[in-house]
């Protein structure tokens, strides 16, 4: 009996549309129950977009809110996967930066910015 292909964490969230979307329909790359953290993490529902949003720390959740009152911004992702993340990989190797990788499986983490 073939054993079956383990689809990577990449593959799965992917698949699941996660970084992807638009106003509403916008899913965060990374969500708060997927991140251990001993700091604060705050989930709030946006004015402009109608749904909820993820934010890792105070600092994000206080940019939210001046983002959020702007005239100047239409539209908010947070939590924004920088994808293809072969091309990240790529360019820390040309700047001589270690990539960061899951601590467990050593494998490459899709990098991520906190707003677009």
């Amino acid at each position: 009996m073939p054993k079956r292909k383990r689809v990577s964490q990449v593959e799965k969230w992917i698949k699941q549309g996660r970084g992807s979307g638009i106003g509403t329909e916008y899913k965060p790359w990374l969500q708060i129950q997927d991140v251990s953290s001993l700091g604060r993490s705050t989930r709030l529902k946006g004015i402009k977009t109608s749904r909820q949003h993820e934010f890792l720390s105070d600092l994000e959740r206080n940019y939210f809110y001046l983002t959020e009152y702007s005239d100047f911004v239409v539209e908010i992702r947070e939590q924004f996967p920088l994808l293809p993340f072969e091309e990240t990989i790529i360019i820390a190797d040309e700047l001589g930066i270690k990539h960061p990788t899951d601590p467990k499986t050593g494998e490459s983490i899709v990098m991520t910015t906190d707003f677009y």
